[in-house]
């Protein structure tokens, strides 16, 4: 039996969580440790004799971890996190600022690099599965559009941005697709859909004691990258009624791809599309199997950043290239 990957998690949130149930059910991974900013003994993970461990204490255990995936939020968390676990670890994140990302692989890059570490960055399904089908249909269909539509849903990263606001204590945000214009994209006519036609986005907010409300919904309406380039919607909630009817992360979406071949007479519409239950137990799973990419890659000394582009599919399996070929070929 060939060595299992041993893996560990910065951060213990929902991704995290969801990163923990998919190595459950992986027979060649490990989970070695979690490491948290919070109080060690006051974290308490579902894999037995799994360590539960402060942050600061990563750097003793870079020989024992062959990647590690990083679990923090992308505003604030993963532009200080990343490259600072990437000049010791194989790592895995999934840095999803989609504006952001040139600027990050750069830096992961040089860090990771430098250390002679391999880091795969913006892994999930948006960006990841979504950004591989938008650029393989583009590569099959050149003349044609790519349209991305997101939800209904609960977005990880919106959400995590408008809990950051000053005098927010709890917040949820909802991306809803725009349905006309879904079903335009669909019949095949190749509209010119401007950010704020496609998709709404619906936000429920717990406010602290005192807070003024006026100001935390003008901060969430104009946050550049998140909320200011589309129509928003700000609802504010009792604590109760958050956690009745706000507690799950469903989320989901289509990358469709509109284009023509021949003569330009002949039209094809592509959709992929998903529907989860739950937004981090999936984009966790994404995680662990491009950890085990990571993995693979690092054993045949390829460095420096790399993203889901980058990385050949079968290196996601744990299924050698010949059961590949016969069971999924």
């Amino acid at each position: 039996m060939h060595k299992k990957i041993n893996l560990g998690i910065i951060g213990y949130g929902n991704l995290a969580r969801g990163v923990e149930y998919a190595i459950e059910k992986a027979p060649d991974l490990e989970l070695v440790a979690v490491f948290t900013r919070r109080n060690p003994d006051s974290v308490h993970v579902r894999t037995k004799d799994t360590l539960v461990l402060h942050v600061d204490e990563a750097v003793q255990y870079k020989e024992q971890i062959d990647v590690m995936l990083l679990c923090g939020g992308s505003s604030s968390d993963l532009p200080e996190q990343g490259p600072y676990f990437a000049k010791m670890f194989n790592t895995v994140d999934s840095f999803d600022t989609h504006a952001k990302i040139p600027e990050y692989f750069a830096t992961m890059n040089a860090a990771a690099e430098k250390a002679k570490k391999t880091s795969i960055i913006s892994v999930g399904w948006d960006p990841g599965l979504f950004s591989m089908s938008r650029m393989l249909m583009e590569a099959v269909l050149p003349e044609g559009r790519n349209y991305t539509f997101w939800g209904k849903g609960v977005s990880q990263g919106h959400s995590d941005a408008i809990r950051r606001v000053d005098g927010v204590k709890y917040g949820v945000q909802y991306t809803v697709p725009i349905e006309s214009a879904l079903e335009r994209v669909r019949e095949g006519s190749l509209p010119e859909l401007q950010t704020k036609e496609m998709h709404i986005r619906d936000c429920y907010v717990v406010a602290e004691e005192g807070a003024d409300k006026a100001t935390i919904e003008n901060s969430i309406k104009l946050m550049p990258n998140y909320f200011a380039d589309y129509d928003t919607k700000v609802t504010f909630i009792s604590e109760e009624e958050m956690k009745e009817n706000h507690g799950a992360m469903p989320h989901g979406g289509f990358v469709i791809r509109s284009g023509a071949t021949g003569t330009g007479k002949n039209k094809h519409v592509v959709e992929f599309s998903i529907k989860l239950d739950s937004n981090p137990e999936f984009t966790g799973s994404v995680l662990t199997a491009y950890a085990r990419a990571a993995y693979k890659l690092s054993l045949e000394g390829q460095t420096g950043a790399k993203t889901v582009f980058d990385v050949p599919l079968a290196y996601l399996s744990n299924k050698t290239s010949e059961q590949l070929r016969k069971e999924m070929l």
